[in-house]
């Protein structure tokens, strides 16, 4: 099984492959590939491309909505590196409430004075800020990072609202009960002194927080955004800034717009970028990428469903991207019936406008049988697992 990266990967990561995989520089050659930001819209795929990892939770770099058309599966890692961005936003509500960036600034600038010490102290109040403890921070989203952040940020004396329409029931046991959950996002908009994104990037969330929103929050609250550029709109926020409604914009994505701005503190992406998180995330990609060749497992995809089979045991496994609809499920068991090979387990899920099933045979399954599968109406990739 070839694979290839087309960013550096954490050799944490890569040394989890067997001597099964190698390593090819040419995409066109990769069977299997992995991805930190490198932009795969433009480059060209081959055809035995099966799956990408992307070793992060973001995948706006990937067509993957284009790919499962053509039955290359698409993982991300949600959660490998939270507690890095938990850290950040940590920091970034520090940079948002205190101007310690002027400061530093201002001693470097300063380096050369002599009498450094005392002239600091005259300079200092320029530089004064407010304490976050007490103040209420408002978590848009509560997934494995907004969950971190809304807890850290209780133990450090901060009083929580929390919003997120599509909490599940896992995630909401897992969220601290001082946190005060909202189903109406205005309401976390006028009672937040701080609000801190993390939402993924997608038409539904693109501008989400425009002139309305902004018209909602509190006067001279603070906006921190470690989700995505592309959910504020700029030409909004620009004017909340100019008109003090919001009184800084604390960010991890640069922008002509925002990176010189007075009001801004803006970062250039490093909410992933330790060490650890790089490890973690090429860990779980490597896991996931091998846990679907060798299994045929779908687990933290974007563009197909999830359906584990658990590793196998059977003689033999197929796994089958069709367009979603039950014919095509139906079709590949008969077909597989007709050839004579018996099915002793399967599993079938849909996800949008695609579908994936695992079926497991009693004895292995013939390349011809396979051909046969691969034209059965609806069918879009049939792979032999084993």
């Amino acid at each position: 099984m070839k694979y290839n990266c087309l960013n550096s990967i954490s050799p944490v990561g890569l040394k989890r492959f067997t001597s099964d995989y190698t390593e090819t520089k040419e995409l066109k050659e990769a069977e299997i590939a992995l991805v930190r930001s490198a932009k795969m819209d433009e480059v060209e795929i081959g055809p035995g491309l099966l799956a990408v990892a992307r070793a992060g939770a973001g995948v706006n770099n990937i067509p993957h909505a284009d790919y499962a058309k053509k039955g290359v599966v698409v993982f991300n890692t949600p959660g490998a590196n939270a507690n890095a961005v938990k850290e950040l936003v940590i920091a970034m509500l520090l940079l948002g409430s205190r101007d310690l960036i002027g400061g530093a600034k201002w001693v470097r600038d300063n380096a050369s004075d002599e009498n450094i010490g005392k002239s600091a102290e005259k300079a200092k109040k320029a530089f004064a800020g407010t304490e976050i403890l007490g103040k209420t921070l408002g978590v848009v989203g509560l997934g494995a990072i907004g969950r971190l952040v809304a807890h850290a940020a209780i133990e450090l004396g901060m009083d929580v609202i929390g919003y997120d329409p599509y909490l599940g029931v896992n995630a909401a046991l897992a969220l601290d009960p001082r946190v005060k959950a909202v189903s109406d996002l205005n309401d976390l908009y006028a009672a937040s002194d701080f609000i801190t994104l993390h939402l993924p990037a997608v038409p539904a969330t693109k501008g989400m927080v425009g002139a309305k929103a902004f018209e909602t929050m509190k006067q001279g609250a603070v906006l921190v955004n470690c989700a995505r550029d592309a959910i504020v709109n700029e030409a909004d926020l620009l004017a909340a800034l100019e008109s003090g409604k919001l009184a800084k914009y604390v960010s991890d994505f640069a922008t002509p717009g925002v990176a010189a701005h007075p009001k801004c503190v803006v970062l250039p992406h490093l909410g992933a970028s330790t060490e650890e998180a790089e490890d973690n995330c090429a860990a779980m990609a490597v896991d996931e990428l091998r846990n679907f060749v060798e299994n045929g497992n779908i687990v933290n995809s974007v563009n197909y469903p999830g359906v584990n089979l658990g590793a196998v045991k059977s003689a033999g496994r197929v796994g089958v991207c069709h367009d979603g609809k039950p014919a095509a499920f139906e079709g590949v068991l008969a077909a597989l019936s007709g050839a004579g090979a018996t099915v002793t387990g399967s599993a079938n899920a849909t996800r949008g406008e695609v579908g994936y099933a695992l079926i497991d045979t009693a004895t292995g399954v013939a390349d011809e049988v396979l051909a046969t599968l691969a034209k059965v109406p609806g069918v879009i990739r049939v792979r032999k697992v084993r």
